[in-house]
């Protein structure tokens, strides 16, 4: 689950960004506060991510204990490149990790979450 200041803006670089699919949203009016959850799939045979909009929250602190999301991609350098298209901000360009041979880049949400693009050799995915 993130928290994050801006529902709508958080949706747009989730679905509109990254690809993924708004699988299903409810406001809370009583606790003041959505739950949006967006994947590539079903939530029964896929993980899913849970973003909540706290509305009278605009703004959080990340915190030193959250690294970043992880997900991996067939072909990392279109990837990067659809998502700078798109408005992404691709805030580590593809190459290799330190430390090892796989490729990797970093790219960074809209509240400034770090998301980590893994390019997975001989496997199709999204």
């Amino acid at each position: 689950m993130l928290r994050v200041a801006d529902l709508e803006r958080s949706l747009n670089f989730y679905i509109e960004v990254l690809g993924m699919k708004l699988l299903r949203r409810k406001d809370y009016p009583s606790g003041r506060f959505t739950l949006a959850f967006v994947g590539y799939g079903d939530e029964k045979d896929n993980t899913v991510l849970e973003l909540t909009h706290n509305w009278d929250q605009n703004q959080y602190e990340l915190g030193n204990g959250y690294g970043h999301i992880a997900l991996g991609v067939s072909d990392i350098y279109s990837t990067c490149t659809a998502i700078a298209t798109k408005g992404g901000r691709v805030v580590r360009e593809p190459g290799p990790m330190k430390h090892g041979n796989t490729v990797i880049a970093f790219v960074e949400d809209p509240d400034g979450y770090k998301v980590e693009l893994i390019e997975l050799k001989n496997q199709t995915t999204r």
